[in-house]
């Protein structure tokens, strides 16, 4: 009985520390200049502390977030490789921001509802900051 209770003692923990530790990654975003004639914007890492957003704005050299051109689900920890289907066109010159929303503040689970200035699954900011990275299209 003692085996029992201490194995599930340690299983406990360890699912605790995983959880704790997907919690207490830095949310980032790493994305490099791209092409996008594929209608499409990628990321080759993007860490979320929660099930969220990767959200890519228009932007400018004055750096702040646009209108949304497209987006991307993202679960909670390291994502790798993900793709945003751009919903406008976008040209060579144009800069974008990719940046992680939340899937917070909405009335349904999966379904993407910001709009510029919103609160539903709304920019994360830890430490009162944005999560993002500017691109340029080449």
């Amino acid at each position: 009985m003692k085996r029992i209770l201490t194995a599930a003692a340690l299983t406990a923990i360890t699912a605790g520390s995983a959880f704790a530790a997907a919690h207490s990654m830095t949310p980032m975003v790493e994305a490099s200049n791209q092409t996008v004639e594929n209608g499409v914007v990628s990321a080759e890492m993007v860490t979320a502390g929660e099930n969220g957003w990767l959200v890519v704005h228009r932007t400018d050299s004055e750096g702040k977030p646009g209108p949304v051109v497209g987006h991307a689900p993202l679960r909670m920890g390291e994502n790798t490789d993900v793709a945003a289907i751009l919903t406008e066109e976008v040209a060579a010159g144009d800069m974008l921001m990719l940046m992680v929303h939340s899937e917070a503040g909405g009335n349904s689970t999966g379904i993407f509802e910001y709009t510029l200035g919103a609160t539903e699954d709304g920019p994360i900011k830890p430490d009162g900051n944005l999560v993002m990275k500017t691109i340029t299209v080449e």
